[in-house]
């Protein structure tokens, strides 16, 4: 197993099969057991040996389970404590093959089909162990774009009707950004924001992109005050003739694979809530689109997953829906037949219906 060697999670470039598993058959083969997970789990999280997260002791006896007992403050800790994983009642080897699914499609996986393919008991089980991982996944740590970037505005829904343009009706506003590189498109930044306002904008753009850096954009009249500090290049798309997925190509595209992502994986139901949380799962596959095997991907989710405090499903739940109910009725097993003459329900009918219908024994 990887804990047994001398290998470092955070080696600069981790190989497959030595740091993480290249295939899903190595998947398998490493992680059939839920010891096998807190090994790799232990591994990730405390690569230098144990420190304890209330006091941080570096001491510590080994009990079973993945348990410490801390020798400075004497504290019970398990591996999974303080993370995502925190009392999951879902076994670890079904949350790995969770997260491999989540990491290796290039357009991400529904709860509906994480509860179809893994042994989850419920829809609401498969929904929570997603927007616990997707709850990882923010952006606001990450290092600012810099050099030239464009950057653009767009709204997300459409279950109202409303006017067209920056003045529509019922839909969430998404601004967008993208590094434009000698190589071609570098990393993304999407973020929801209040509108299209300077001030708006203002925030995006200072948030997650680095100062003296050249933002290319359209000519909407928010981007010249939002501009202090940056190099600005607008383009004004309605006198060019051209269409602005022509004129700013690269974040059109970011908007409509998000778009596709929503309508299509989720099959529309990316509920305006919980936008965020689906930006941020698409910024970080879309950031990591070169990333040589898709085993390193899953690696570094489970170091986020490890890095991260404890997310429970009321946290989770934005705007609580009770569920549908249907009116009850006779069930169909009380029915008598309609053709059974012997029902009595059946001859009243049939007196009610036709008066002067003799009835004979």
């Amino acid at each position: 197993m990887v804990q047994d060697t001398v290998a470092h999670p955070h080696d600069a470039r981790p190989v497959a099969g030595w740091h993480y598993p290249g295939r899903v058959a190595d998947l398998r083969a490493w992680f059939s057991t839920d010891a096998a997970c807190l090994a790799y789990l232990d591994w990730l999280r405390w690569p230098d040996g144990f420190v304890c997260p209330h006091c941080e002791a570096g001491s510590a006896s080994i009990g079973g389970s993945g348990v410490y007992r801390c020798r400075g403050c004497r504290r019970r800790v398990s591996v999974t404590a303080g993370t995502i994983f925190d009392k999951a009642r879902v076994p670890l080897t079904t949350w790995f093959e969770a997260v491999w699914l989540f990491t290796s499609s290039k357009t991400g996986v529904s709860a509906t089909t994480l509860h179809r393919v893994l042994p989850i008991n419920s829809y609401q089980t498969a929904w929570t162990m997603l927007g616990k991982l997707r709850a990882v996944l923010s952006q606001s740590d990450l290092e600012p774009l810099t050099g030239r970037v464009e950057v653009d505005e767009t709204f997300i829904g459409g279950v109202k009707s409303g006017k067209p343009g920056r003045g529509a009706a019922g839909k969430v506003w998404v601004a967008g950004a993208v590094e434009i590189t000698e190589n071609g498109w570098g990393r993304a930044r999407m973020a929801v924001i209040e509108d299209a306002s300077a001030a708006s904008l203002r925030g995006f753009i200072t948030a997650n992109i680095a100062p003296g850096s050249t933002i290319i954009s359209d000519a909407w009249k928010g981007y010249p005050p939002a501009m202090d500090g940056y190099d600005h290049e607008p383009f004004n798309v309605s006198a060019s003739g051209s269409p602005a997925h022509e004129s700013l190509p690269a974040i059109h595209r970011i908007f409509s694979l998000v778009k596709r992502l929503l309508e299509g994986t989720y099959q529309g139901g990316g509920s305006h809530e919980h936008l965020r949380e689906y930006l941020d799962e698409y910024v970080f596959r879309f950031n990591r689109r070169h990333t040589r095997n898709r085993g390193l991907v899953f690696m570094r989710l489970l170091q986020r997953a490890l890095a991260s405090k404890p997310v429970t499903y009321r946290a989770l739940v934005r705007i609580s829906r009770p569920k549908a109910t249907h009116p009850t009725g006779v069930h169909a097993s009380t029915r008598a037949h309609p053709r059974d003459a012997g029902c009595p329900c059946h001859r009243s009918s049939l007196a009610a219906s036709s008066p002067d219908l003799t009835m004979t024994r």
